[in-house]
């Protein structure tokens, strides 16, 4: 059977008739089912041990920003769109429960989420930092991805991806490592060295289907998902 890879959903408050909205941009699951996974779409809703009965791999997609509180700063003034609370209590939760062994992929918030998680901070607002906006408007950039990487040894020691981001890790999280960076020093990836596959990265592979290393990269944890489900069974 193919591997059950789980994505968690945004929620938009709405009228009491309707209960709110839940929502995802449909390509994320596009991208997984092309690679031979079967998308399981999560609402905050959802019994976290049930699901994690049913999945075979974690994938946690863009987003809206985390309060800074989660890493004890102060809120940038540009650090308007949160994260509901909805959302961010479900992923909490389906993080905690994650075996470690299970595949987990991050994608731009999914990328700070992990690095929040495990203790690590974000930078806010990297036009502070930086002089162009290529990272805020989906312009096609190339990364350099550490040679001695997991992610190196999926994609190369070149990655390509869009961004569209306005923060980026700062310090990493307990037990994560940086392994790719774009040419102006924003970190791009971060890995667990000791994990089968948990790997974040900035960029929105989902977006840019066509690309050697959105596949090289989708394919890979589709693999692994395929593996830990034989792991399970067995």
């Amino acid at each position: 059977m193919k591997p059950v890879i789980g994505i968690s959903t945004n929620y938009e408050t709405g009228p009491e008739r309707t209960g709110g909205k839940l929502w995802l941009n449909a390509n994320y699951a596009a991208v997984l089912a092309e690679n031979g996974a079967v998308p399981l779409l999560i609402p905050h809703q959802a019994s976290v041990t049930e699901v994690m009965g049913l999945i075979d791999g974690l994938l946690i997609p863009g987003g809206p920003d985390i309060d800074p509180a989660e890493y004890g700063q102060p809120r940038h003034s540009t650090v308007t769109d949160l994260v509901p609370t909805e959302r961010y209590e479900l992923e909490k939760r389906l993080f905690e429960a994650l075996p470690y062994e299970m595949p987990y992929l991050g994608i731009c918030y999914g990328c700070q989420f992990l690095n929040v998680r495990l203790g690590g901070t974000l930078e806010q607002h990297i036009i502070d930092r930086v002089t162009h906006e290529n990272d805020v408007h989906g312009a096609m950039q190339t990364y350099t991805v550490n040679p001695n990487s997991h992610l190196a040894t999926l994609v190369g020691i070149q990655a390509d991806g869009q961004s569209w981001h306005h923060q980026a890790v700062a310090e990493p999280g307990q037990g994560l490592a940086v392994v790719a960076r774009n040419a102006d020093g924003t970190i791009e990836a971060i890995e667990d060295p000791e994990a089968s596959f948990r790997i974040g990265v900035q960029w929105h592979p989902e977006r840019t289907p066509n690309s050697k290393t959105t596949q090289e990269l989708l394919a890979a944890f589709v693999k692994a998902a395929a593996e830990y489900r034989m792991r399970k069974k067995a």
